[in-house]
């Protein structure tokens, strides 16, 4: 009988590796998420042009004032409707391995597991204070009274590591902006789930003295009796701002909170119970023009505009007292999104324009369901040397899933293992090096789609089409016929990527239980992964290494211990680390490992090469402490922040088919022998950082002018080792200069 896999949340942190001190350079955080807002709804995706036409638009003042002093990522995607897009922003995964790829009425009970690392999990890991505000979607009951039901404890926020709450926990629950109670942490002792279900009125959540009576007017005399919900989210939220906000300037603990607001989701009509609904729109010349709901719709994103500014407001004086002394805002990243496009209806779509000049609209996997409006405030510290400048658009292709890897690396820890995203922490920054992401996956009602770059390909149920986005992002011409072989390629990628898989398919979490020297294929020697709740199993996977595994191989003996990879052998992220002992896997002549989204090497482990190979999409990534050893190919880009060591025997050497690149700490070890072959082929570029470490066998010739090439290039050599003098030492104490070409590296026996 094997043992299944029962891998904690805290225990899978505690493997990851810090990065950088608590506060400090750490940015605090603030994620302002909205519901069903077209892309076309913000200034520079179109409002701003149809405000200089005179045409009906959206006031959105605080917005505007983001998209100027921020940036505009004009083809940012989000997903179709609301649950997937809730669970690929906070697990990392896209619909092809994220449990919720639709609104399947189970998902509110089931969608996030245990072992899913949110964004709330690894920043509160990393030492921030956590808070979560609005819609959430998961884990309580659709009880239409005023007590639903905690079902699903596994995927509450509070489980994963939101520690301030405010919250409708099913979605169906959120169809309404008066719900008579709403979830709450901190709880009372005792209470389920760390939640208590609480009566939604505005005197417990804010304090009023505090707040401007715009967008709210909770003071006024005819304000409802059961408050406005996303009225309540944002004084929630204003609250944590201005709170953590003077915690941060006296103690440097960073803060990350998410305002997931109802707005601008139906129903509509709902908002006009507020006094003064309209009262921004007054006086516009075409607003008697427009129907009923536009008016409704454009009222809502005006009243929740509103609410932003007061946020903006807190950052910039967090105690209220008219001194921005003690402003966080320049130390502070905001990113405003939407879950997923605008809806169909034409009070949006038609009168406001909400989805610009995309085909489509939320629910569709064409550009109008699943591209979204974004926008990113850079703190100041990042201003000067990132690659995004204040006031710009940008259209780098983002997905809803980067953002947990970014917000990893900005708050120093790792991104959680094998996840579909790719942090763009560095083209925020302008420090470190931007990983390349070769495509994006979505579902939808009425097919699937896959982007390359300009290209997309949408598989529906009778064919495949495909649209060049940069001439065409309305999708109105087909091009397939003219590029077969392209269609062929991205066919193949979208389906293995899981894409269209039926529902409830989702990645596996398993752990090594086999003793040293066993095979890594044997089943045997894996945990199983159950998932149940209360009696109830959703999913059970008992069998051999997939590549929708996400896997980790941990020494837990005291001596050193290997895995042994002797036929191929796919996952879709392998992790492998050491303890007392060290942990090493060997790949064996003739034998493919291969980690679809990643192999990460960790600390006190190695993976080691003996005529085998390595294969990913993205990377292989050897974190401070690990080390890629040996001889064979490694069909990946390859990340060095610990040793790698090629074992230059005469037809033996490392190759690294695509990038290379080292961070500051790492090291390159070279062996020289009597041969002369090179220890490192590259097939992309080398970008050199670390330190270069030689080790002489005695047969090598010492002769003064003796050179060795140690790395050679298809492309380009970038950087250089930081030896100090363009010298290395070898252990002998043998001195050699380092010579750099445009393609190569070779040592100079001094």
């Amino acid at each position: 009988m094997k043992r299944t896999s029962t891998l904690t949340v805290a225990f899978i942190l505690s493997l990851f590796t810090l990065n950088a001190a608590v506060g400090g350079d750490r940015p605090n955080i603030l994620y302002l998420y909205v519901d069903d807002m077209g892309w076309g709804a913000i200034g520079p995706n179109g409002q701003f042009e149809r405000k200089a036409q005179g045409l009906p638009h959206l006031i959105t003042p605080n917005l505007d004032r983001l998209a100027r002093e921020g940036v505009n990522f004009a083809r940012s995607y989000g997903a179709t409707v609301c649950s997937p897009a809730r669970s690929s922003q906070q697990t990392g995964f896209h619909q092809g391995h994220t449990f919720a790829d639709r609104n399947d009425p189970d998902n509110a009970k089931k969608a996030i597991r245990t072992d899913d690392l949110t964004m709330g999990d690894v920043l509160s890991k990393a030492g921030y204070v956590t808070g979560y505000w609005g819609k959430w979607g998961y884990g309580g009951s659709a009880n239409k009274d005023p007590y639903p039901e905690i079902l699903n404890i596994q995927t509450l926020p509070t489980s994963h590591g939101y520690e301030h709450v405010v919250a409708e926990l099913h979605h169906v629950r959120a169809h309404t902006f008066f719900q008579p109670t709403l979830w709450k942490a901190p709880a009372s002792p005792g209470a389920r789930g760390g939640l208590e279900l609480v009566p939604n009125s505005m005197s417990r959540f804010a304090n009023n003295k505090l707040y401007p009576e715009t967008p709210a007017l909770q003071s006024h005399k005819k304000y409802p009796e059961i408050a406005y919900c996303d009225d309540v989210y944002s004084f929630a939220a204003l609250d944590f701002i201005r709170v953590q906000a003077q915690n941060y300037n006296t103690t440097g603990q960073p803060f990350f909170g998410l305002l997931a607001a109802q707005v601008p989701h139906a129903p509509f009509d709902e908002v006009e119970q507020l006094p003064e609904w309209d009262k921004a729109y007054r006086g516009m010349p075409w607003w008697g023009d427009l129907s009923d709901m536009a008016k409704q719709w454009a009222a809502m994103i005006t009243r929740i505009d509103g609410h932003f500014g007061n946020l903006l407001a807190a950052l910039e004086d967090p105690n209220g007292d008219g001194d921005t002394s003690d402003s966080v805002a320049d130390k502070t990243l905001i990113v405003f999104q939407s879950d997923n496009g605008g809806p169909g209806n034409e009070g949006s779509r038609v009168e406001f324009a909400a989805n610009g000049v995309l085909s489509g609209q939320k629910g569709r996997i064409q550009e109008g369901g699943i591209r979204v409006p974004t926008l990113m405030r850079l703190p100041k510290a990042f201003s000067s040397r990132s690659r995004l400048k204040p006031g710009t658009t940008s259209d780098k292709v983002i997905d809803v899933t980067d953002l947990l890897p970014t917000f990893s690396e900005l708050a120093g820890v790792d991104a959680p293992l094998g996840i579909d995203g790719v942090s763009i922490a560095p083209t925020l920054t302008g420090k470190g090096h931007q990983r390349s992401r070769e495509f994006l996956i979505h579902e939808a009602g009425n097919g699937q789609s896959i982007i390359r770059g300009k290209m997309k390909l949408v598989r529906s149920k009778d064919k495949l089409t495909l649209f060049d986005l940069k001439a065409d992002p309305g999708e109105s011409t087909d091009v397939a016929g003219s590029r077969k072989a392209l269609v062929k390629t991205m066919k193949d990628l979208l389906i293995a990527e899981r894409a269209t898989e039926p529902k409830g398919f989702a990645n596996t979490y398993h752990h090594w239980i086999g003793g040293s020297g066993r095979a890594i294929l044997d089943a045997g020697n894996w945990s199983d992964y159950i998932y149940e709740n209360e009696g109830i199993r959703y999913m059970t996977d008992d069998g051999g290494p997939s590549d929708s595994w996400i896997a980790r191989i941990e020494s837990s003996e005291r001596t050193d211990t290997t895995v042994v990879v002797d036929s191929n052998v796919d996952f879709l992220g392998l992790g492998v680390r050491g303890g007392q002992g060290r942990q090493t896997v060997v790949v064996q002549r003739g034998a493919v490992l291969g980690g679809r989204n990643e192999i990460r090497v960790g600390d006190n482990a190695s993976l080691r090469l003996q005529g085998g190979s390595l294969t990913s999409m993205r990377w292989v990534n050897i974190d401070e402490g690990g080390a890629l050893e040996g001889s064979g190919e490694v069909v990946a880009e390859v990340i060095n922040e610990g040793e790698l060591a090629p074992a230059s025997r005469a037809g033996s050497a490392l190759k690294i088919t695509g990038d290379y690149w080292e961070t500051d700490g790492s090291s390159l070890v070279v062996t020289l022998r009597d041969s002369k072959a090179t220890a490192l082929e590259v097939g992309g570029v080398a970008l050199l950082s670390g330190a270069l470490k030689v080790v002489v066998d005695g047969s090598f010739p010492k002769a003064s002018g003796t050179q060795r090439t140690i790395l050679s290039s298809a492309h380009a050599i970038a950087g250089r080792f930081s030896n100090e003098g363009g010298e290395v030492v070898a252990e002998d104490g043998t001195r050699f200069r380092i010579r750099y070409r445009n393609t190569s590296v070779s040592l100079e026996a001094l």
